[in-house]
């Protein structure tokens, strides 16, 4: 049986810790199916197809790993694809709670989907999509934060 595990989240940008943690996820799946969630109350930097087209460039050569798009609950989407495993990355302690609630709620929702948390590597820790995109904002070195297409990016939109 293909143990498969959905990656959620904006990937707004996509940044070398989610990568970090897609890599180490397929230590332990056979497939990670990279999915981002179409919030239309968020607002966004990159249109989803944008996000779409940097995370194939950013992951090219994983083998076992999809990208999609998805709206609505997380666990109801992991049912759809036959996933066993919602993948997450926690950075800190600040994380943990919110994640926890998460995590209790989608069990409760759908005991068949097991939600799998990773520490994200010392390296990344204190690296967001957030806060990358307030540095490369403001002209910031942010090369050893993000694969070379999204640094080329963030500096298009912001004009560098």
């Amino acid at each position: 049986m293909q143990r498969t595990a959905i990656y959620p989240g904006s990937f707004d940008p996509v940044t070398n810790g989610h990568i970090d943690i897609a890599k180490r996820g397929l230590r332990l799946f056979d497939r990670i199916i990279i999915a981002i969630l179409q919030n239309p109350g968020k607002k966004s930097l990159f249109s989803v197809e944008e996000r779409l087209e940097i995370l194939g460039e950013s992951m090219s050569g994983l083998e076992g790993i999809e990208f999609d798009t998805f709206d609505g609950l997380t666990v109801n989407y992991a049912r759809t694809k036959n996933a066993q495993a919602i993948l997450r990355g926690m950075r800190a302690v600040s994380d943990f709670e919110y994640e926890f609630q998460l995590a209790l709620m989608n069990r409760k929702l759908n005991r068949g989907v097991e939600t799998v948390f990773l520490m994200t590597g010392l390296r990344w820790i204190f690296t967001s999509s957030s806060i990358i995109k307030e540095a490369a904002k403001f002209g910031g070195d942010i090369s050893d934060m993000v694969p070379p297409s999204v640094e080329r990016r963030l500096r298009a939109k912001f004009g560098f």
